[in-house]
């Protein structure tokens, strides 16, 4: 059966988004199908926000309300920490355990040479001239723990090396099992990160 051309319309437009098939996206629209006007109205205007009341902030690059954002203009935060992210989901999940006080940067991505995402992409140029003005003597590597995020870190902390010859202290966050994790499957990476990021009791 051929759906309505809006109905189509709004599946195909759905099909796009990560992790969206066509089944799931067919799903979504027939229970939007099912919700009142003033629902409806209120997903829109909530999308076309998304753009219209966001902007990027020049400091440390993250998405917000307001350029600089409250992390960069809080005045009370540890000015001597910067913690390097890939994203502002990144840097949301950071903030949420309320055990940095410092700043961030947000690269805007890892690098990637398979697709394309080399250095010039990501925000390193502006990560060091905020460096080289700031009063910051630690920068936390905090990214994620894959091939691209690895590839991040170690490209990171050699340029930083190099750029500041033992007057910046390189760091990042600890590997290992997360809470609950059965050692039976987890995988040979991480229980080694485990071993080697031990801490004493």
């Amino acid at each position: 059966m051929k759906y309505p051309k809006p109905i189509q319309n709004l599946i195909d437009k759905l099909s796009r988004l990560p992790s969206v098939g066509p089944k799931t996206a067919e799903r979504y629209v027939f229970y939007l199908l099912n919700r009142d006007r003033k629902e409806l109205n209120e997903l829109a205007q909530a999308i076309n926000e998304l753009k219209e009341k966001t902007v990027v902030c020049r400091t440390c690059f993250q998405i917000a309300e307001s350029n600089p954002c409250p992390i960069c203009s809080d005045n009370k935060r540890d000015q001597r920490q910067i913690c390097i992210v890939a994203d502002t989901k990144a840097l949301a999940v950071i903030e949420a355990t309320g055990h940095y006080n410092g700043y961030y940067q947000v690269l805007g991505g890892e690098l990637d040479p398979v697709k394309g995402v080399k250095p010039e992409r990501l925000n390193i140029k502006p990560l060091l001239e905020r460096l080289k003005k700031s009063g910051a003597n630690e920068v936390i590597l905090a990214l994620n723990p894959t091939i691209e995020g690895e590839t991040t870190s170690m490209y990171l902390s050699k340029l930083l090396k190099d750029q500041f010859k033992g007057k910046l202290r390189i760091t990042r966050i600890a590997r290992g099992l997360p809470m609950g994790a059965d050692l039976e499957y987890a995988d040979e990476i991480t229980i080694g990160n485990a071993l080697k990021y031990r801490n004493e009791l």
